[in-house]
């Protein structure tokens, strides 16, 4: 199962050094306060926003997910 990935995307925008206005200003978001609402988990993207998202952050769709492997335990018989 794969999960999305906000660390992922504040982290690559700090590497850019994009500010959370510019980032904003890219998405069509009105201001920094709500871009800051997605990248933090408040607001949940789109997936009309994972295009403009990837191209902004120069980096791939899947970038943006996580895989998660389900935990197995093993009982012993």
């Amino acid at each position: 199962m794969k999960s999305f990935n906000n660390d992922y995307i504040k982290q690559r925008r700090i590497e850019l050094e994009l500010t959370l206005q510019e980032m904003a200003d890219s998405m069509g978001f009105k201001n920094a306060s709500t871009y800051m609402k997605y990248e933090n988990g408040t607001y949940a993207f789109k997936a009309e926003h994972l295009p403009l998202l990837s191209k902004t952050l120069k980096c791939k769709i899947v970038d943006f997910f996580n895989n998660e492997i389900a935990k197995i335990e093993i009982i012993s018989i």
